[in-house]
């Protein structure tokens, strides 16, 4: 299989309910996350270092930052003459209540597209992964339909989980949803698969003409009519799924060796350029153990916080356990810990705000507190 015949297709609302203080102004795949990256920018960058040189992203609503942010493609090398990024957002009245009627409404954009495959990916998925293994194994198997799975504790936020019952070499035996024991280590799927485009726009026909709008009812049939399999992603992957999940992946990013597999420099992480001038450190400012993106001044205090562009944190100020997004204004003397703090906030000198590693305060773009 050639990776240049294969369409990505993502879904860039994925359990945007589940993060609504995140989401209420953006689509999950745009959430800033890590100092100067977003969630889309991991799946468009695999995409794009796996050789994947058409892409579309189906955005149901809350889709302008996220259009801002992809723009053309350019920054993930996908606005090439042989390579094309397409935002599919909500036209005619057609329904994106479930993926079933998702996908056949975008039929035309898919079927139009000259690929004989289709990648479908969720935008809530942070990791760095090599699609190009993923097509090898399902080449060498003669599949029909390749899902990826993620053996661990089924993460918070996934309502109706898929866990999966392989063999050793691979192949799919049982698909079970909403399993029992979701508190155990499992093999779940989290939304990730490939498959031919023809048997995919089959399938979700015959099933709309059965009235079956549950993909995972879809993929459940599947198994006994096609040859499906399964391919482990074993590398480090965070879902965002919650507020607690998106405050952990950020925490996680103080460590080198979650930083060393994101960000390998064989399989680079793209994202938009906003090009400032480096940080400036006051002479009575601290900083621990942190990640500071370029354009801030910080004449404070900072410990273990990702603190994005263009943030000012005054004089005296202490803040530890946080994240900072764009452009914040954090006043003097102010003592922060354990606060998402959304862009474009100004917080007012000698506030003082707290949460906990479990339940962290969250403060809502353009705030003034």
């Amino acid at each position: 299989m050639r990776s240049n015949d294969v369409l990505g297709f993502i879904f860039a609302g994925t359990l945007d309910d589940k993060i609504p203080e995140l989401a209420a102004s953006r689509t999950t795949a745009s959430v800033p996350i890590g100092g100067k990256y977003r969630l889309i920018d991991f799946v468009l960058s695999n995409m794009s270092n796996s050789g994947i040189n058409n892409v579309g992203i189906v955005a149901k609503s809350n889709f302008l930052s996220l259009t801002d942010h992809v723009g053309s493609g350019s920054a993930y090398d996908l606005s090439k003459r042989r390579s094309n990024l397409t935002l599919l957002t909500p036209y005619g009245g057609k329904s994106f209540s479930n993926l079933v009627e998702t996908i056949y409404n975008m039929h035309g954009y898919i079927e139009h597209c000259r690929e004989e495959y289709v990648l479908i990916e969720q935008g809530n998925v942070v990791t760095n992964f090599d699609y190009s293994a993923l097509f090898d194994f399902h080449s060498k198997n003669n599949a029909d339909i390749t899902l990826v799975y993620k053996k661990g504790i089924i993460p918070a936020g996934y309502d109706r989980p898929i866990t999966i019952d392989a063999d050793a070499s691979g192949k799919v035996n049982q698909i079970f949803v909403k399993p029992d024991n979701t508190a155990e280590e499992s093999d779940f799927m989290y939304g990730s698969l490939l498959i031919r485009k023809e048997l995919l726009m089959n399938e979700i026909r015959s099933a709309l003409s059965l009235n079956q709008l549950d993909i995972k009812r879809v993929l459940q049939d599947a198994v006994g009519k096609f040859r499906v399999f399964a391919f482990e992603n074993k590398g480090y992957t965070a879902f965002i799924s919650s507020i607690n999940s998106y405050f952990a992946f950020n925490m996680d990013l103080m460590k080198k060796e979650v930083r060393d597999e994101l960000f390998n420099p064989k399989r680079p992480i793209y994202t938009k350029v906003r090009d400032d001038a480096p940080s400036r450190y006051g002479l009575e400012s601290k900083v621990k153990n942190s990640i500071i993106a370029q354009g801030c001044v910080i004449d404070g205090e900072v410990e273990n916080c990702v603190i994005s562009k263009g943030v000012y944190v005054g004089k005296g100020a202490k803040l530890s356990n946080c994240i900072v997004m764009q452009d914040t204004k954090i006043g003097t003397y102010t003592n922060l810990n354990y606060v998402i703090i959304d862009k474009d906030v100004q917080i007012k000198d000698g506030r003082s705000l707290m949460g906990f590693d479990s339940y962290p305060s969250y403060i809502a773009k353009k705030s003034v507190v």
